[in-house]
């Protein structure tokens, strides 16, 4: 049987296609808007599309391909993807969540330990020949309390290493209380923060969540708070962040994403109280690996007549 074409949307390592291609699908990878127009336009045939939260997919594209029966996010995330034209269309849209959640959690912890503990302003101080001048008293990421805006899988991951590892006392908020969840349910985003000492955002993009952290969180947060984000740009008012952090409204920032990514704002980058790693949270061998495997999953599984293993809610 001949390999099923798949337009590949995002930039993939040669792993991930291979696992793609062994799985029975045939990878054309066409990146950035030109070449993605090109691609659609010369493969009306297409059946399947693979692409991420952040690339999306959308109605007008959909309607390109009249033979599209599945669009697949290869993360968890899928804001951009137009699921309710998919859904008018017939067509199922899948996602992978799970796939790298360890290592999110992982990152949000490396980066709530080095804002706190100011690793990569005392590394580049020593590396510059200061030794003395820089030992100042840096806070403790033990017993704090963390607050965490999205008690999802992610969320949930970083509760209990905060709270297993770190004894951090934990409080969250979601729309609605989640049974089972660690920590105490807040009922508001502003009220999460004005009891956090950190307020961590494990949140997806969209419009529900578009600017959730605004000024009036961040204020309720405080000059001696901080604010990690390993969840989406989108959801803090990132020009009210950008403010805080420069007048001292709160004490710092580590963030692995960036509203507008991969532009990041010379206002941003030149904030001595903010870490920035590139969107890199999940991007951990296995947790890549994975996400390559999840697809191929649903994809064989739709292609068989069978359910998908993961299909967006």
């Amino acid at each position: 049987m001949a390999p099923i074409p798949l337009l590949v949307l995002n930039p993939l390592d040669a792993e991930r296609l291979a696992r793609i291609a062994g799985g029975g699908f045939a990878p054309h990878v066409a990146l950035g808007p030109e070449a993605r127009a090109r691609a659609i336009a010369e493969m009306p045939e297409l059946r399947c599309v693979l692409t991420n939260g952040a690339t999306g997919f959308t109605a007008a594209e959909m309607d390109a391909l009249p033979q599209l029966s599945i669009i697949c996010a290869i993360a968890v995330g899928h804001e951009n993807i137009d699921v309710a034209a998919a859904r008018a269309r017939g067509i199922v849209v899948t996602h992978g969540p799970g796939t790298n959640a360890p290592s999110v959690a992982d990152h949000a912890m490396a980066l709530m330990l080095a804002l706190l503990r100011d690793i990569p302003r005392l590394d580049a101080a020593v590396k510059g020949g200061e030794w003395m001048g820089v030992r100042w008293p840096r806070p403790m990421v033990s017993g704090r309390r963390l607050g965490i805006l999205g008690m999802g899988e992610i969320g949930a991951m970083v509760a209990a290493r905060a709270a297993g590892g770190f004894g951090m006392e934990i409080a969250y908020h979601n729309r609605k209380p989640r049974e089972g969840s660690p920590g105490t349910w807040m009922p508001s985003v502003s009220a999460l923060a004005e009891w956090a000492d950190v307020l961590l955002i494990a949140a997806p993009g969209g419009a529900a969540t578009h600017h959730l952290v605004d000024a009036a969180v961040l204020a309720a947060l405080g000059p001696a708070g901080y604010l990690v984000n390993i969840g989406r740009g989108s959801v803090v008012d990132q020009a009210a962040l950008i403010t805080a952090l420069g007048e001292g409204r709160i004490a710092g920032a580590a963030i692995d994403v960036v509203d507008g990514e991969p532009e990041v704002p010379a206002a941003m980058r030149a904030l001595p109280n903010l870490i920035i790693t590139p969107h890199i949270a999940g991007r951990s061998p296995e947790s890549i690996l994975a996400t390559a495997t999840m697809v191929v999953a649903n994809l064989q599984a739709h292609f068989a007549g069978k359910p998908v293993l993961t299909p967006v809610a």
